[in-house]
């Protein structure tokens, strides 16, 4: 079903409206700081021109608030705080409920020590957001900071119970322990260092807890409302099941126990509510922290991000949101490159098929075009196909058309101009040409892996004659060219040519052998026969260098047919022997464009004779030099 416009210019791994989009290697779009945040960076990849105009068009109060927020959060790694301040300030301005921004001002203000302001603020979204960790981690230091230690113990309580893996702040709750347990009146041990009294202190505590929880009777069933509730309290020491009761035990003294009552007054574990500090008492109860999701607990500041920013109800995108800079339509199966620009993916193939450059900014995309890896922008596919759906339906309509043009094998089939082929003969090529990459790249395409390879003519521009190829395989090399293993499956006869995008077509018409039967069948058959005798003893004759690099080249040669007439284009090793033979261009098409096998037949045998000739003439002359010598 339809998707929410924010829901759909969403990222999808802070969950917030999308700021600076960046779109990686799979097609996913994510916020820029999203990437950089990553435990693994991908290879730097700049900002989507085309989604952040769209972003700032549909939300331009919000992007305003995101665009201060982080100038703010580059001075403040910059250490300039004021600065920082300055334009948290204006961003709270434009979005007064934006938890993130509130945050991130009170992290501001405990830098510059301003512990009031940090509590002002960190106290708004604890109220908003009760299960945010660091909302109550920024309470707790800001009233660390006030020296209201009992209060900050509470609240990094708190941030354990959200999150029991929270180690700074298992840190920074024992110090405040320590303060609130042991004042600096209470003079323990001078003469030790603090890393000694720690040890000792914690060594004390664990054995008197332990000594506590062995000894005390759990007292059930109680009648008198004091003797339960005392019940009740001290399952907070006896409970070790949630692990914030666990540490608080590893740090208490038998003599504080009501001091450490009065800062936790029930256990979480209990199944009861755990009572909030005052300042959030008016606010609904909340289950033990015990019990609560670490997903959820854990989860980013976004509630209020934008209820005061405003918010479209509908995006307002039109074709020009999304025209392909190269040819001027809508996009269609888009894509993105490292420097931020969407493209087709045919505008941009063809445009590397030139030069390993982004089309606008002239960068290099050579990785890109090494690795191939051209996956689809996932959030422009979706965006185009849920507010242009009319203009998509055109858009694809006229690419079927394209495509279906383009699959015709007997109108515009695209021609190699290069070399001799023939049927059933292999015909590796290796492809440089931009024109020629397109072409077989649509080959490919449309499904079809054909194309008809044609020899250059000096005045009709191609031969008459051509065979049809069909690709088998394509393997393509860093710098865009590939070697196509294609395969002979028919011979044609041009009927006319003409360009199409800097390669040729043609329109063609297939030749089949003449069938024959009768006494001409049985001519045939022994023609046949004697032919390929013939052949299999030249090519024996040969040299076994020469041998050597036909067979690497075209093969072994095929086996003798039982029926001559089988195949429509003439027996296999007949093409295969017309390919190896040292014959002139001129003469190999000559015999290509015979629909005759008989004819095909006998004009081999005479080549094989005059060929085996001048081969015996030269042994004899090599012969004659060595007896004379």
């Amino acid at each position: 079903g339809p998707v929410a416009p924010r829901d759909l210019l969403g990222c999808p791994r802070c969950q917030r409206l999308l700021y600076k989009p960046v779109t990686l290697p799979c097609g996913l779009t994510v916020c820029k700081r999203c990437v950089e945040s990553g435990t693994a960076r991908p290879q730097a990849r700049r900002v989507n021109v085309v989604l952040n105009g769209l972003l700032e068009k549909c939300f331009p109060a919000e992007c305003r608030v995101r665009r201060l927020a982080g100038q703010a959060r580059t001075l403040q790694r910059q250490q300039q705080y004021e600065a920082a301040l300055l334009r948290s300030d204006q961003a709270l301005d434009l979005a007064p409920r934006d938890n993130s921004l509130l945050l991130l001002r009170a992290e501001l203000y405990l830098t510059m020590k301003n512990y009031e302001q940090a509590l002002q603020d960190a106290n708004a979204v604890c109220q908003d957001e009760p299960l945010l960790t660091k909302g109550h981690h920024m309470k707790a230091q800001a009233l660390s900071g006030l020296g209201r230690s009992k209060e900050a113990l509470k609240e990094f309580l708190y941030c354990l119970a959200l999150n029991p893996e929270f180690n700074s702040v298992k840190k920074e709750a024992q110090k405040v322990m320590c303060e609130v347990f042991f004042p600096a009146s209470e003079n323990v041990h001078q003469n030790l260092t603090s890393s000694i009294q720690s040890g000792v202190l914690n060594s004390r505590l664990k054995v008197q807890c332990v000594s506590h929880m062995n000894t005390q009777p759990l007292e059930e069933g109680s009648g008198a409302g004091g003797s339960k509730n005392a019940s009740e309290k001290s399952d907070v020491f006896r409970n070790t099941n949630t692990s914030v009761l666990y540490f608080i035990l590893g740090l208490h003294f038998e003599e504080d126990k009501e001091l450490l009552e009065s800062i936790l007054p029930v256990a979480p574990s209990t199944g009861l509510k755990r009572q909030f500090p005052n300042d959030l008492e008016d606010m609904h109860e909340l289950n033990g922290p015990g019990k609560v999701p670490k997903k959820e607990a854990d989860s980013s500041p976004q509630r209020n991000m934008t209820s005061n920013v405003g918010e479209s109800p509908e995006l307002s995108i039109d074709v020009t949101d999304f025209e392909c800079a190269l040819c001027m339509r809508l996009l269609f199966e888009p894509v993105t490159t490292p420097c931020g620009h969407m493209f087709c993916l045919k505008c941009l193939e063809r445009c590397l098929d030139h030069a390993p450059h982004c089309p606008l900014c002239k960068e290099k995309l050579s990785e890109l075009l090494a690795s191939r890896n051209f996956n689809i922008t996932i959030l422009a596919e979706e965006l185009i196909f849920q507010y242009l759906p009319d203009e998509l339906s055109d858009r694809k309509r006229i690419y079927d058309e394209e495509m279906t043009e383009l699959s015709n094998l007997t109108r515009d089939v695209p021609i190699f101009v290069c070399a001799m082929a023939f049927p059933t003969v292999p015909c590796p090529l290796h492809v440089f040409e931009p024109r020629y990459r397109l072409m077989i790249r649509r080959c490919m395409e449309t499904g079809t892996k054909r194309f008809g390879m044609c020899l250059s003519a000096e005045h009709a521009g191609i031969s008459e004659y051509g065979c049809m190829l069909e690709i088998k395989d394509v393997r393509t090399f860093p710098d865009g060219s590939s070697v196509v293993d294609a395969i002979g499956i028919s011979r044609f006869r041009v009927l006319s040519h003409r360009h199409r995008d800097g390669y040729n077509t043609a329109d063609i018409e297939y030749l089949e052998d003449e069938k024959v039967e009768g006494p001409a069948y049985e001519e045939l058959t022994s023609l046949h026969d004697s032919v390929y005798q013939q052949s299999v003893s030249w090519f024996t004759s040969l040299k076994d260098h020469m041998k050597e690099q036909i067979l690497s080249h075209f093969g072994l040669m095929p086996d003798r047919e039982p029926e001559p007439q089988s195949n429509p284009s003439g027996p296999a090793w007949s093409w295969w022997i017309l390919a190896v033979l040292p014959l002139e261009r001129k003469a190999q098409l000559a015999i290509l464009g015979m629909i005759s096998l008989k004819e095909r037949l006998l004009a081999i045998r005479r080549i094989l004779v005059i060929i085996t000739r001048k081969m015996n003439s030269q042994q004899e002359l090599v012969n004659s030099r060595e007896r004379n010598n």
